[in-house]
Parts: structure tokens; sequence; C-alpha cells
């Protein structure tokens, strides 16, 4: 059973990932996906996080998931291919590779890559606006003239990259078998309603 979280952001959608990861003793995948992929691309690290969830401006090597065969086990990757593309290309493998054991990740448009697992939970994480406001400025230190052009530029970079390297839509509900504000109940709560639905669907 693997467990994949799309999240807006200010939601808290990392920290519910990593608690439900916690409560149910599994690893749990969001930033290491990028020291992974430096690690199995070459690629120096930094370069990976600055364009790790951002899509291509090029559409010349759109995924149509027939495109993962650009590259083989050992990540030798045509030169060419923009380095979002080839990021996305060797996180596709990686994921594919760390969900043959139980798993939380988090983004990187890992319900779409495991869409045709029985046993995969995919999980919308969102908020209203002012939660979500509220939560960036606590946690991320965002300051008040910022806060609302971070959360906004933020959510678009992680639709662009999601309707990019899919055939989907991010954040539509019929993309995911549930969707839920996380503002109404907090991270705790909302981690326990999740844990409540793996358990009911028969994965625990």
């Amino acid at each position: 059973m693997v467990v994949t979280i799309a999240r807006q952001f200010g939601s808290g959608g990392r920290k519910i990932g990593k608690k439900i990861a916690d409560k149910l003793g599994m690893p749990f995948y969001d930033k290491k996906l990028i020291t992974m992929a430096a690690k199995e691309s070459g690629i120096d690290p930094e370069v990976v996080r600055s364009v790790d969830e951002k899509a291509t401006n090029s559409l010349l090597y759109a995924l149509s998931l027939g495109a993962a065969a650009t590259f083989d086990s050992t990540f030798h990757i045509d030169p060419q291919i923009p380095i979002n593309d080839k990021l996305f290309l060797i996180q596709h493998d990686i994921i594919k590779k760390v969900s043959s054991e139980p798993c939380v990740i988090v983004g990187r448009c890992s319900d779409y890559i495991l869409r045709n697992r029985s046993d995969c939970i995919k999980l919308f994480i969102y908020a209203d606006m002012e939660d979500r406001i509220k939560y960036a400025k606590e946690v991320y230190r965002i300051p008040d003239e910022k806060v609302r052009s971070v959360i906004n530029r933020t959510d678009k970079s992680r639709a662009d990259y999601y309707n990019y390297y899919s055939d989907r839509i991010w954040g539509d509900p019929s993309n995911y078998d549930l969707c839920i504000n996380s503002g109404k109940l907090g991270i705790e709560n909302t981690a326990g309603v999740i844990i409540s639905y793996i358990e009911k669907r028969g994965l625990i």
C-alpha cells in the first residue's frame, strides 16, 4: 500500500504525510526524492532543487508515460532532454521503485505515476486561504506583504507541473480518492481521518 499526497501550499500536506508515515511505520518521501534523484543522475543537488516540481518551458519532451523509455535502469538519459524533464523521468523511476514497499509520497505526480495500482491511496489536501496564510506565516516565516503571492505562485507552479506531466488537472477531485480541508481539522486530526479512511478500505 502506498499513500500519495498532493497539496496546496500552506495546507500542511507535508506534515500530515509525515504523521501518517510515522503512525503507520512507513518510509516518508518528499525532499528525500530530490537527494535520491541527484545521487542517481549525477546532477548537482542545487540544480535539482531549483527545478523540482517545475515543468519545463518546452513541449518537445512532454511525457505521455511511454516517454519513460527515454532512460534505462542505469539512468542513461538523452542529453538533449531539458533538465526539468530529466528530473521528472528520474523521479518517475525512483517513485516506482520505492513504492514496491509501503510508503507515503508527497507531490511529484506520484498519484498519477501510480494511478493503476489498486492499493494506492490518492489524497488532495487543501485549506481555506486565511488558514493557509496563517500556516505559511507561522511555519515558513513569510512576511505579511508577501505571503499571499507566495501561496498563489507556489500553487501555480505545482499545478503547471502536474498538468504538464500528466493528462489531468491538479486539484480536480476526480483524480483523488479523498480530498480533505486540513484547516477545519488541524494536522493531527486530518492525519487521523486519513488513517481511518485507509483502515476502512482494508489496506491496513
